[in-house]
């Protein structure tokens, strides 16, 4: 699953980040915000009628992306 895909107020874990290509820089920004693999995310407000921006919470910081960069983040259910 993908943090896009992921329902407002449901939590996960991050799998990983994946890159487009060698060097991606939205990829290397995502991971230098601290979406790493093992941490959890929650989103926290959608959009309306499914747009952008996404709101999400890691730790105690949010951030706004949009579905473009938010796809690049793969996901495993929390446990």
């Amino acid at each position: 699953m993908r943090l896009n895909d992921l329902s407002r107020g449901a939590s996960a874990i991050i799998d990983h980040i994946e890159d487009r290509e060698p060097g991606d820089p939205v990829a290397l920004r995502l991971r230098e915000l601290g979406f790493v693999p093992g941490e959890p995310v929650r989103v926290v407000a959608v959009a309306p009628f499914g747009g952008d921006p996404l709101a999400v919470k890691i730790g105690f910081t949010r951030f706004a992306l949009r579905r473009a960069e938010a796809a690049r983040v793969l996901l495993r259910d929390a446990a």
